[in-house]
């Protein structure tokens, strides 16, 4: 049977998991692949250090170069993480005659356009389905499997680590500080979890999937973000209260006016798909004008998830399907302009969910109300819950309104003018409302 020569470049934990679909399942991949997907050699920075899989003599090396320098290397998977060196490791190995396969998402969000005109330049190509939703394939469905569809909509939790912190202080009642030390217990968390919680990863993992399923060329850091790093236990409680749980929702709209997107803790409504992802778990909601709505479910991390996207992407590209695509695409194309344009933060409308500690004393309410009204938005419900009989009155109470439909610049402007009444006693939590 013929055989096509690996390589890996970074064996952590995901590079750990490719090995071990390669080493220990040849026939399967043999069998989709129609030849043998032979490991050759495996590029790390410490041959000591304990990885948990056995390698075969010959295979382990601290030297990148002896992979740029084997022609019979043909494709490698490049697994290290963040932008330098996983650049410069890049453009040299598709420069020696490799293609790439690759799950970084914070490389391809900030140098896709350079790292995929350069791959086009040499004859080369990327795949990349393993940097957004881990075992998800999310990739391959918007840019394949959709693509008799104009993409009007995609919200998804993107972020499995953001995810289990919310469920763990959702279901368990757990103080988030508590349940990251958890999370970095299980493998979920880095050391520095920060990227994770505050919105960078979804958003990094947003710009990717909205520019294979809009052509839009978007700077993932404008897109507006808000993390769970400052999510409060008592808004999950008031939101369950309402019929609805918090989610980190990455969310792309396109309309006649432009692209939305953004990056927030958001209530989603009890029962719906979105609400009911838990843990570790990632799930991405896309619509299509022919298609209509169709629903992705999957751990969103973890290292055999990610390595089956990886090891899915080897055997493409091995077989040559990733390199038609990768030619008639044409993703991330310094020369090709933008085909969506992004719309203004403010212009987003959605319902919203305002909950502010205020006086305990007549016309608070109406004092807030007249604000809210001054910029057209409108009440839904209102929670304010009394002490009970013979208990002590508190001062100040949380208030929680529910708002009818509304744009983020009028919901922003209003949240400043509320926070300035002396009625108001501290600042105003404002989160949006998925219908």
């Amino acid at each position: 049977m013929e055989k096509t020569n690996v390589a890996i470049v970074g064996l952590g934990t995901v590079g750990a998991g490719v090995a071990r679909l390669l080493l220990d399942h040849g026939d399967r991949t043999a069998r989709h692949a129609g030849r043998t997907m032979w490991l050759k050699k495996a590029v790390v920075r410490d041959k000591s250090k304990t990885r948990g899989i056995e390698l075969p003599a010959g295979v382990l090396t601290t030297s990148l170069q002896e992979v740029i320098d084997d022609p019979e290397i043909s494709v490698v998977a490049q697994l290290i993480g963040g932008l330098e060196p996983a650049r410069s490791i890049m453009l040299k190995l598709m420069e020696s005659g490799k293609d790439i396969v690759t799950a970084n998402k914070a490389l391809l969000a900030e140098h896709g356009p350079e790292l995929f005109t350069r791959a086009r330049q040499l004859g080369r190509s990327i795949a990349f389905e393993a940097a957004v939703a881990g075992g998800i394939p999310i990739i391959a469905n918007i840019s394949q499997c959709l693509s008799a569809n104009q993409i009007q909509s995609l919200e998804g939790i993107l972020n499995g680590t953001s995810n289990f912190i919310v469920t763990q202080m959702d279901e368990h009642g757990a103080s988030y500080d508590e349940v990251v030390r958890e999370a970095q217990r299980l493998g979920y968390a880095e050391a520095d979890p920060t990227m994770d919680v505050d919105g960078t990863d979804a958003a990094q993992k947003l710009a990717i999937l909205a520019h294979l399923a809009f052509g839009a060329t978007v700077d993932w850091s404008e897109i507006p973000r808000v993390g769970i790093d400052g999510l409060d236990p008592d808004d999950l409680q008031y939101a369950k209260e309402l019929g609805y749980r918090i989610k980190l929702l990455a969310s792309a709209n396109l309309s006649d006016d432009g692209l939305e997107l953004s990056v927030a803790p958001t209530l989603v409504p009890i029962g719906t798909p979105l609400a009911e992802v838990r843990d570790a778990f990632n799930a991405i909601r896309v619509a299509g004008d022919a298609v209509g709505p169709v629903f992705y479910h999957g751990l969103g991390a973890g290292q055999m998830p990610t390595a089956s996207a990886v090891v899915a992407d080897l055997i493409d590209t091995a077989v040559g399907r990733t390199r038609l695509t990768f030619q008639t695409l044409e993703y991330f194309s310094i020369d090709q302009p933008p085909r969506a344009l992004l719309r203004e933060a403010d212009s987003l409308r959605c319902r919203y969910y305002f909950r502010l500690p205020v006086a305990n004393h007549p016309g608070t309410l109406a004092s807030i109300a007249t604000v809210l009204a001054k910029h057209n938005i409108s009440i839904a419900s209102v929670i304010q819950h009394d002490s009970g009989p013979g208990a002590p009155q508190r001062d100040p109470v949380p208030l929680v309104i529910m708002t009818h439909e509304a744009s983020e610049g009028a919901a922003s402007e209003a949240t400043r003018e509320i926070e300035m009444l002396d009625a108001v006693t501290g600042p105003v939590i404002r989160l949006r409302v998925e219908e």
